[in-house]
């Protein structure tokens, strides 16, 4: 048998490139002759097994031939492929090596008994081989996984913080990841993300560890979800409903950093959503702009808001309130009653009284703007 074993691997690669396509290429040239090698190296290991003192133990292990097979497994992940391929070419390699090496065994006089004995040494052979490479394709996917995550991450990371083209395109190569026209960054509970992921574009990015500006005691995650401009922001908005998210604005995916940073302004200004959908915050864009610095806001109420001052609370208020629905209702009287829920005739009292405190001033269009400027977010 250790004789015709050159004969017997050459055969066996003839039969896996015949009933298993898949290898009909893999087989060619240097690699095919490094293919052959290691069949005849697994069935070289079959026979020392099979000649082991007291030959009958099939899960004694065979150093080399296991080691080949585990590598083999590696090398079929690493090539992007599944197993079934592999498993298929053992059992035809299994099937061939049977028909020649027992043909061998009844030519040299083995008895019946040993003979079945040898048939099975040579399937619980092909079944430790055939865990090895299942072993080593585990192994492969579990190292690339963890390596490939890790890049996604760095590149997330890298991104958040603006860095600039020579690093994050780099960074986008390294983890095998396409760059998408625009990316819009989310911010939801770190409890939350697997869930949206599973719904969101394959090629989202996730930034778990301590996105920049973000409080890790709030457990929040940072999602940066591929090309949802236009009329893919709507079905985003829809997907997220329900998860507690905080949506930013698209942006070209390496200036992602200001969609970031516009989902963590909103966020910080306590800016909420209605019910359960996700707060967008292209439709709070006016909130965001007055409450950009609080502090010079309310400066500005102060100064505009001085000819109140010696009003009582009560009154103060009722005229605060009015003078604000007049300059969001274009002085419409009618529409400013309504918003009020008073009578016409108060808020025409109500402006003679705001007359009398402003005088001319109301009648100045900087005025005006300070006054809209600094009661537009008095709702908000």
């Amino acid at each position: 048998m250790r004789a015709e074993l050159p004969a017997v691997a050459a055969q066996t690669v003839a039969s896996i490139v015949v009933e298993v396509p898949s290898y009909t290429d893999a087989f060619a040239g240097e690699m095919g002759r490094a293919i052959t090698n290691a069949v005849q190296l697994a069935l070289g290991g079959f026979l020392e097994l099979a000649t082991t003192t007291g030959g009958a133990d099939p899960s004694r292990p065979i150093g080399p031939a296991l080691e080949g097979a585990y590598a083999l497994g590696r090398g079929e992940a690493r090539s992007g492929r599944e197993m079934d391929a592999l498993l298929a070419a053992y059992r035809v390699g299994a099937r061939v090596a049977w028909r020649h090496m027992s043909g061998t065994a009844v030519a040299a006089g083995m008895t019946a008994g040993s003979l079945a004995r040898f048939a099975e040494l040579v399937f619980a052979y092909i079944d430790q081989l055939s865990a090895a490479s299942v072993a080593g394709h585990t192994d492969e996917l579990e190292s690339t996984g963890r390596v490939r995550r890790h890049h996604l991450e760095r590149l997330g990371a890298l991104l958040l913080a603006g860095r600039p083209l020579h690093d994050v395109v780099p960074a986008a190569e390294r983890a095998g990841w396409p760059p998408p026209r625009t990316l819009t960054a989310v911010l939801l509970p770190e409890v939350r993300a697997r869930g949206a992921l599973a719904l969101l574009d394959g090629r989202t990015l996730q930034v778990s560890d301590d996105p920049p500006g973000l409080d890790p005691a709030a457990e929040l995650t940072v999602l940066l979800v591929p090309d949802t401009g236009c009329g893919a922001r709507a079905t985003l908005l829809r997907t997220l409903a329900g998860f507690s998210a905080v949506v930013g604005p698209a942006r070209a995916w390496t200036e992602v950093s200001a969609s970031y940073a516009r989902a963590l302004r909103a966020l910080r200004l306590g800016l909420t959503a209605d019910g359960t959908a996700a707060l967008d915050t292209e439709t709070r864009l006016t909130d965001l702009v007055l409450r950009a610095d609080d502090a010079a806001l309310a400066d500005l109420r102060a100064a505009v808001l001085a000819p109140l001052d010696g009003l009582g609370p009560a009154v103060r208020e009722k005229l605060t309130g009015t003078l604000r629905s007049w300059l969001l209702h274009h002085g419409r009287r009618e529409q400013v009653a309504a918003d009020l829920f008073v009578h016409p005739q108060t808020v025409r009292y109500r402006l003679g009284q705001l007359r009398e405190l402003y005088g001319d001033r109301l009648d100045d269009p900087q005025t005006v703007l300070e006054l809209t400027v600094a009661l537009g977010a008095q709702g908000a």
